[in-house]
């Protein structure tokens, strides 16, 4: 079994600044996170590749989590959801569909 000194050699620390705009001031909050080295190293090679700080990634990672977080479909959906019975294979109908009308 190995220590726990060396369980942490295989992890990096990097520090993390959250930042929000809040009536044109930069709010920040420090945040430090332990992430496996290899994790540390994609990270930091793709905000290069996208000229962009690791805190950049980071910060537009989160606000796209939080979009998705308060993503509401359409009403439209809603009164679609459930027409096509779940035993119906939408594929293969599709395909069917699709050779029909195209072998007219």
């Amino acid at each position: 079994m190995s220590s726990p000194l060396e369980h942490y050699a295989k992890y990096r620390t990097i520090e993390v600044y959250s930042s929000y705009q809040r009536l044109g001031r930069m709010n920040t909050t420090e945040l430090t996170i332990h992430l496996p080295a290899e994790e540390v190293a994609y990270l930091k090679a793709y905000a290069k590749a996208h000229g962009l700080s690791v805190t950049q990634v980071i910060d537009r990672y989160l606000r796209r989590m939080r979009l998705l977080d308060n993503h509401n479909p359409l009403p439209e959906l809603d009164t679609i959801t459930g027409l096509v019975p779940s035993d119906v294979d939408v594929e293969a109908e599709t395909i069917r569909h699709l050779q029909d009308k195209h072998s007219r």
